[in-house]
């Protein structure tokens, strides 16, 4: 990269560390985050005097791209907690803070079984990630499904009943695998944990210590450990429950919420099957359906632009990607249905 290149580079995560610090104000890793942008910043001067030292004209006051104005939107409305896979993809290598389930805040009271709970609550089926495909899903599927149908009848009304048909069926089939998916392993965690306890309501220190190692082993000095354990684990469902929180990993049983995943997905997927159905709503006849080809295109677009978040490609490349993908499933799917209405006239 340039120098001018860099000076950017710097000044884009000085600025997104900095909306990092304003989500997380009052807090440690608000404070991290405060730290991080002042070295960005400071790293931005470095590139900046090599610059003019090679004399070249000083860069302009920095202004942050599309990408990065987006981005910053987010944090302020979803915290940078939910956008950690964004900011990763974007080089913003603090939202490391965030992979391990009790972080560097020692001074705030975030464990025992209240805290995971309210979290978990939180987190559950907000992963904006998990949305995008979500829509995504629901919008290839079910158009793909109206394009067969099209090329073997031809019948607009036959089109947007199998339509209706797709998106009620396809979003309930995503969402009860996705709560038995999530309802699976909490129940595989908490089983594990239950086995691993050897009546815990009879020993509670015991419980307590190995608690204490374990989050000793994610990065926090053992005395504080052992005393954040004390004070927020008092009985023995505490102790299961953030047992069950460490024995998952990071971001695992957080965000297992059966129920919140399973109603998110079933709403990113209906409200991407239903993209394609608006313009028979309109038209009732097969005029829609170049309509909704369009609408589908431009939605598939999109969602290819909104996945670059997390990828770090350009906007247009991943966009124009998920188009071509798209099209090629819904040529084919058109291409069968056909041949399928031929063969059984």
């Amino acid at each position: 990269m340039t120098p001018r290149a860099n000076w950017t580079e710097a000044e884009r995560l000085a600025h997104l560390y900095r909306a990092c610090a304003a989500a997380e104000f009052g807090s440690v890793r608000g404070d991290l985050f405060a730290r991080l942008a002042g070295e960005s910043q400071a790293q931005a001067a470095i590139w900046r005097a090599r610059l003019t030292a090679r004399g070249e004209p000083p860069p302009p006051p920095y202004l942050p791209d599309a990408r990065t104005r987006l981005v910053e939107r987010l944090i302020r409305w979803l915290g940078p907690r939910r956008l950690r896979s964004v900011l990763s993809a974007m080089s913003l290598r603090g939202v490391a803070v965030y992979a391990t389930s009790y972080g560097a805040e020692a001074g705030r009271a975030e464990a025992g079984s209240t805290a995971i709970r309210q979290h978990a609550h939180r987190s559950g089926g907000g992963d904006l990630r998990g949305v995008i495909f979500g829509v995504n899903e629901g919008l290839v599927s079910n158009v793909c499904l109206m394009l067969g149908v099209a090329g073997a009848s031809g019948d607009a009304r036959t089109v947007f009943v199998c339509g209706v048909a797709g998106l009620a069926g396809g979003a309930l089939a995503v969402a009860s695998g996705e709560y038995v998916a999530l309802r699976s392993q909490r129940e595989r965690v908490e089983r594990q944990v239950v086995s691993g306890l050897d009546a815990p309501k009879r020993l509670p220190a015991a419980a307590a210590r190995e608690l204490a190692l374990n989050v000793a082993a994610r990065g926090m000095q053992p005395k504080q450990s052992s005393a954040r354990i004390r004070r927020d684990v008092e009985d023995s469902e505490q102790i299961l429950d953030g047992q069950a929180h460490e024995a998952a990993g990071p971001g695992r049983y957080e965000s297992a919420s059966p129920l919140a995943g399973a109603t998110a997905l079933l709403l990113a997927f209906a409200v991407g099957a239903a993209l394609p159905l608006m313009p028979f709503l309109l038209v009732h006849d097969m005029r829609a359906l170049p309509v909704s080809i369009a609408v589908a295109a431009t939605a598939l677009f999109g969602t290819g632009a909104a996945l670059s978040l997390f990828t770090g490609h350009s906007a247009w490349f991943s966009g124009a990607r998920m188009l071509a993908l798209g099209t090629l499933a819904g040529g084919i799917t058109f291409v069968i249905g056909r041949l399928a209405g031929v063969a059984f006239g």
